[in-house]
């Protein structure tokens, strides 16, 4: 018997989500400016120039600390536990919070999280690096928290420069916490304050999440625990439904390293929930090119995240097996090669610098701020692009300006020292041998 078009259920269209769970159209899209692309994967072309009219001088990458490039990578010890691990698993897919295993490594071997916490392996969710970690808990927080896109996501007055563009790409805006230069723009109570008002005067919208970065990137600022402490408890008495720790950096260190427990303790179970830990292997394992990263949050941010990544993006597991492996082997140890030599070119640098009289920021991990305001005037130069460029083309030192992060930061440039001692101190005599020719 023939159908009637137009009549029958295979002939309509059919709605996945009920009519009034609908995304609302919205004109964002057309509003929103375009986000540019990162400068930094330009920064080294700029070597090239250098090259090309200086064969053969030593030429000296203090932009980034990359392992497997400015420092030795993963050891290769680990990477062959890694792949057996990776034979004894197979390549079947995996949990979208990842492996069991895993989340047993990180609370286990790594953090030894205390049972007295309440968190457990249910509390981890892997990801494929920190930029997925950062846009999973955007995410979260601005479906869970305050239920809306278009609030806004405070991070400190010269962030790292994905903070900047993160968040704005899935739907949150990004305000920048008052700080004073004098005082490395140190994230204050009275800024997070500031910036609550600030967002409701911007047609009533609200602070979604507070970002508390520890050592800091680009500035190398670091903090104690009572201080991100005494931030975190003024942002979630102010209504900020979220605080993200972003602690990829602290275990580049010469002193203790963070201590989750003492952390987690120091907080009340409600203060707990609301708190979510980024911590990795990228930097202080030198895995740039391995991509693991977890995060430690609530029962209720982790399946929120897990759900939304079975439709996005499942964390490999040889990334996670790597990340294993170092925690099992002892991370100390595991990371001596890149954190020992770090610590020590952190000796060398800060003497230099002293000597030198250049002001600077230097905390821990891997970077140092150094204000070449002086010289830039010097030169008449005006965009700290251009003084970096011009220490990189023509003095075969690249650095990042301080530009590419804020306005704030553009009489200042990042300089890496996650580099062999003698490899920063030579590093750092050709920077002044820059610097000194624009005097």
């Amino acid at each position: 018997m023939s159908k009637r078009q137009g009549t029958t259920s295979e002939d309509r269209p059919e709605l996945v989500v009920a009519q009034e769970n609908l995304v609302p159209v919205d004109r964002s899209p057309s509003l929103m400016t375009g986000i540019p692309g990162s400068r930094m994967f330009e920064i080294k072309e700029a070597l090239a120039v250098f090259r090309k009219h200086h064969p053969g001088r030593a030429e000296f990458d203090a932009s980034q600390g990359d392992g497997g490039a400015s420092l030795p990578g993963v050891p290769r010890e680990l990477l062959e536990e890694a792949h057996r691990l990776q034979l004894e698993h197979g390549t079947g897919y995996d949990k979208p919070f990842g492996t069991q295993l895993f989340r047993e490594a990180v609370v286990e071997d790594y953090w030894r999280l205390d049972a007295a916490t309440g968190w457990g392996p249910t509390n981890v969710i892997a990801c494929q690096g920190g930029r997925d970690a950062l846009a999973k808990a955007y995410d979260a927080v601005l479906f869970l928290g305050h239920r809306r896109r278009g609030d806004f996501v405070v991070t400190s007055r010269v962030p790292w420069i994905s903070y900047n563009w993160g968040p704005y790409a899935v739907g949150a805006n990004v305000m920048l916490a008052p700080g004073k230069e004098d005082d490395a723009w140190t994230m204050t109570p009275e800024a997070i304050e500031a910036c609550v008002e600030a967002a409701d005067r911007l047609d009533g919208r609200k602070v979604a999440l507070l970002v508390i970065t520890s050592p800091d990137n680009p500035t190398g600022r670091s903090m104690s625990l009572d201080d991100q402490l005494a931030l975190a408890r003024t942002a979630l008495s102010k209504g900020i439904p979220y605080v993200l720790f972003d602690w990829i950096y602290h275990r580049v260190t010469d002193e203790e390293a963070h201590d989750l427990n003492q952390f987690l303790m120091a907080l009340e179970p409600e203060q707990r929930e609301r708190c979510i830990i980024l911590d990795g292997i990228t930097k202080s394992l030198g895995a740039s090119n391995i991509r693991n990263c977890h995060l430690v949050a609530s029962e209720k941010v982790v399946k929120f995240i897990q759900s939304r990544a079975s439709h996005a993006v499942i964390p490999s597991f040889h990334s996670q097996a790597v990340a294993i492996a170092a925690y099992r082997k002892g991370f100390d140890e595991a990371a001596a090669p890149i954190v020992e030599p770090t610590n020590a070119s952190r000796k060398v640098l800060g003497d230099f610098l002293q000597k030198k009289g250049i002001r600077h920021i230097l905390g821990k991990g891997y970077y140092a701020f150094l204000d070449v305001g002086p010289w830039m005037d010097n030169a008449g130069i005006k965009d700290g692009g251009d003084m970096g460029s011009i220490l990189a083309e023509r003095f075969g030192v690249a650095v990042v300006p301080g530009a590419y992060f804020s306005i704030f930061g553009n009489r200042w440039i990042r300089f890496s020292y996650a580099l062999k001692p003698e490899t920063t101190a030579a590093a750092a005599n050709r920077l002044w041998e820059g610097l000194d020719s624009l005097s």
